[in-house]
């Protein structure tokens, strides 16, 4: 199965850099234009099936790119939920007495949903649920901390590892399953 995975586009000024996990947050002006171009080269794909977060950010994502497929919307394509230290800065987190030691331990500290199940929910939904629905090409679109968790889990990376990659709002990924 083909894969294409799209990062929902640029969130506003206030929301960048910071772990949003399930906030309701709107996509910029900037995030808005940028996924009308990712739409325009989305033109020449056929997809037998769009999935996309249910979340605001990734929804208005999917609306800029214009599609007009019908779409499955999933609490499984959300982001990892931080918790009380979602919509806070790395800054600010470490203001509140949570110091970076290790990548899993600063995880397992922030608190929210569990990295185990995280990744569960990532793997089930790519690995059990997908594939029994015999698509052939599949859009997706979601979350960086979903992208790299797949990431990690196609190319045996660890997800500190995964984690460190760059994926920029709006980046279109294509993987095969």
């Amino acid at each position: 199965m083909k894969l294409t995975l799209i990062r929902h586009g640029e969130v506003t000024h206030p929301y960048q850099g910071r772990y949003n996990g399930h906030n309701n947050i709107p996509l910029s002006p900037r995030g808005l234009q940028d996924a009308k171009i990712v739409g325009k080269r989305l033109a020449k794909y056929h997809f037998d099936a769009i999935y996309c977060s249910d979340l605001p950010r990734a929804k208005q994502t999917l609306q800029a790119l214009d599609l007009h497929h019908p779409t499955i919307f999933t609490e499984q394509l959300r982001e990892k939920s931080w918790g009380e230290h979602e919509g806070m800065s790395f800054e600010q987190i470490e203001a509140s007495g949570i110091k970076y030691t290790t990548f899993l331990e600063w995880i397992e500290q922030l608190g929210g949903e569990r990295i185990e199940d995280f990744q569960a929910r990532v793997a089930n939904f790519f690995y059990n649920y997908l594939p029994q629905q015999n698509h052939q090409s599949v859009l997706i679109v979601t979350h960086a901390g979903v992208i790299k968790t797949l990431l990690a889990l196609q190319k045996n990376l660890t997800l500190e590892e995964s984690f460190a990659l760059k994926l920029e709002y709006g980046e279109m990924i294509n993987l095969t399953l």
